[in-house]
């Protein structure tokens, strides 16, 4: 039995957010001991051409691989994109909506391990506190507007709801917040629930809060675009490049070798 480790992150244009994502995957494979000799691929759903999922297996394998540990790197349950990655893997839908990756399926000889992505992990509760921190000044008088990518599809929309409410009402709780609020941009809610806070709370600044794994076009063009003319906190500051993002990877990796070892142990 030789494990190894598929990391899969959405992909970018952007050669910045593709070196943040790869620069968090290697720094989780180089500071735990647990993962000494197994090998760790940074692959992405799209875009990202000789980086995608199956150039991913096929190198793992090339290398001896039989158990390989698929970590979906993205925000929430509620993307479509990891339904997507199990799909892909042969795993059945949780909806009817076919993505993007359409009927594809990996070639693999691997037996495959299914991770779960990021949702309300309370070390990434920490980073964003700590990406909130320059922009508050005195948070009991401070409202928090989350915002996500979301999805306007049955059952992805209830999940994003469900994880943003969690991990909103954890920041308020953590941070000494007056209130926490959500928005998705897909379906288009951010500036209808910011002028709905700034009418039914008058008297708290807004800090929003960007929900995305690393800067680009969301954080840097599309939330201030949407939010254009109205009155609110914010610094762009996404997940990455925040060391917690690859203690993340490296506890969820370090899990699954653990509970690996144990079958083989007791089998």
């Amino acid at each position: 039995m030789k494990p190894g480790i598929l990391v899969i992150s959405h992909g970018s244009r952007e050669a910045e957010w593709v070196r943040l994502v790869d620069e968090a995957v290697a720094a989780a494979a180089v500071s735990s001991t647990s993962l000494q000799g197994v090998p760790v691929y940074s692959s992405f759903l799209e875009i990202v051409e000789g980086r995608l999922i199956q150039d991913g297996i096929d190198a793992l394998e090339a290398q001896g691989v039989t158990e390989l540990f698929v970590l979906p790197l993205f925000v929430s349950s509620g993307s479509t994109h990891v339904d997507e990655i199990g799909q892909a893997f042969g795993l059945p839908p949780i909806s009817e909506l076919e993505g993007d990756l359409g009927t594809f399926r990996v070639k693999h000889t691997t037996s495959i391990h299914m991770g779960q992505p990021i949702d309300e992990d309370e070390e990434i509760v920490e980073l964003l506190l700590s990406n909130i921190k320059p922009l508050s000044t005195a948070a009991d008088q401070e409202t928090l507007l989350l915002v996500g990518h979301g999805s306007k599809e049955p059952v992805f929309h209830e999940r994003w709801q469900q994880g943003l409410n969690r991990l909103g009402k954890r920041l308020r709780e953590l941070g000494g917040f007056a209130h926490a609020a959500t928005a998705m941009l897909l379906p288009d809610q951010a500036a209808a629930r910011m002028q709905e806070l700034q009418q039914d709370r008058p008297n708290e600044a807004v800090i929003v809060v960007p929900l995305f794994l690393s800067k680009g076009y969301f954080t840097n063009t599309v939330i201030p675009k949407r939010l254009s003319g109205l009155d609110y906190r914010y610094n762009g500051e996404a997940m990455l490049p925040h060391p917690a993002v690859a203690r993340w990877v490296e506890r969820r990796i370090a899990t699954w070798l653990e509970q690996l070892e144990a079958t083989e142990r007791y089998s």
